[in-house]
């Protein structure tokens, strides 16, 4: 009796870990590295929807068209930062001030999109920082400083 139930419950599992195998694409053939693989898949719809929420909140502050005051939003993922900044207005420069704050917090640029024509925009992840008392608060500081010295640096050569 004993067994015929262990055979179906055995089965049901198989049925399930096969199901995950096909949502998260895994061509693994063992159970351990379908649910590793799937784990992966979570982690990477993660930052997905981390990723969208960012742009969205671009798009409205850009509808909002605030005055010229920058955006900056910091987010923790796993051992590191995703970053995004959006101003209106762009200086020179901009782009290697906030990289050089990255810097001096030991943070490294894993990945990064940035335009910086007529407005500026940045998403860039960091990676995992050398200090270990960097948190989401400490590194919007440093961009929004980095964003204030690029801005003031320009007014005085304009000058």
């Amino acid at each position: 009796m004993m067994s015929r139930e262990r055979k179906k419950a055995a089965g049901g599992l198989h049925e399930k870990l096969q199901i995950l195998r096909s949502i998260s694409h895994s061509r693994a053939l063992s159970d351990t590295s379908i649910i590793l693989d799937a784990s992966e898949y979570i982690k990477e719809l993660k930052q997905k929807v981390v990723r969208l929420k960012q742009e969205i909140a671009f798009e409205e502050a850009g509808a909002l068209n605030q005055n010229s005051s920058p955006t900056v939003t910091v987010e923790t993922l796993g051992h590191g930062f995703l970053v995004n900044v959006f101003s209106d207005k762009s200086c020179p420069g901009l782009l290697v001030s906030i990289l050089e704050a990255f810097d001096e917090l030991g943070l490294s640029v894993l990945e990064a999109t940035a335009s910086c024509a007529d407005t500026f925009r940045l998403e860039a992840v960091g990676g995992e920082n050398q200090v270990g008392n960097v948190d989401e608060h400490v590194v919007k500081q440093a961009v929004l400083q980095a964003i204030r010295n690029c801005s003031e640096g320009g007014r005085q050569q304009k000058e």
